[in-house]
């Protein structure tokens, strides 16, 4: 876990990216996770997100790797917030996309639906 994400664990904070920012994480290499449910998911999601609603993360968080930062969205940003802090406290690096998928698809990144088709957000 980074110093910055340890730093704001202890503060209670979860650190925070907008779309942008996300999106050069994800270029980097980081995971884009999305935990919403999956009616919204099947709706539009970003092309390269993993998929796990929130309510599993808690017994899948195993399964996320631990050498990658990860990038959590919900609908708004907070539901994700719960799941990178419960990332967070299990030791890995994560951080909240603030404003959630409405934001991404309001900075213009994709959003795609069944069959790769343009999505929509749910």
């Amino acid at each position: 876990m980074s110093l910055v994400s340890r730093l704001h664990e202890a503060l209670g904070a979860v650190p925070t990216v907008g779309p942008g920012e996300a999106k050069d994480l994800l270029d980097a290499g980081a995971v884009l996770l999305d935990v919403r449910e999956p009616y919204e998911w099947a709706a539009g999601h970003a092309p390269q997100a993993r998929h796990l609603p929130l309510g599993q993360v808690p017994a899948r968080v195993e399964r996320l790797p631990a050498d990658r930062e990860v990038v959590v969205v919900c609908r708004s940003g907070n539901r994700s917030r719960h799941a990178a802090a419960m990332l967070l406290r299990s030791g890995r690096q994560a951080r909240n996309l603030h404003g959630g998928m409405r934001a991404w698809a309001a900075a213009g990144l994709p959003v795609v639906g069944p069959g790769g088709r343009p999505g929509r957000v749910a």
